[in-house]
């Protein structure tokens, strides 16, 4: 996990095993999410989930990047995607809900160590 620093607000970020993206997570400010304090086996609540592409909150489409991709083959490998992520982080561990779109979906795994 990184700490980042945005508008006064700390924020714990990570690159998720399940999407290959990062997620970021405020532990302090008025929209915080509850944590224990440990860097190395952090505790966060509630849980965490990521939305992009049509399975964002408010997607109206009908274009997402799941279209851009059949539409531009040439940029097939670009990182972005249409995906739903969400999990737990319980002691260090990552306990992928079975809503979430990618392989580890009702997986549980070690939450990776940052890597600046």
């Amino acid at each position: 996990m990184a700490r980042l620093n945005h508008d006064g607000e700390n924020r714990y970020s990570f690159t998720c095993p399940g999407c290959q993206m990062m997620h970021a997570v405020m532990v302090s400010g008025p929209r915080a999410w509850e944590w224990n304090g440990s860097i190395g086996s952090p505790t966060l609540r509630p849980s965490v989930l990521f939305a992009s592409g049509h399975f964002a909150q408010g997607w109206a489409g009908p274009k997402c990047w799941c279209t851009y991709k059949q539409e531009h083959p040439e940029h097939a490998e670009h990182s972005f995607s249409c995906v739903r992520c969400h999990s737990f982080i319980t002691d260090g561990k990552i306990q992928f809900l079975a809503d979430s779109t990618h392989a580890l979906a009702g997986h549980t795994v070690d939450l990776p160590e940052y890597a600046a």
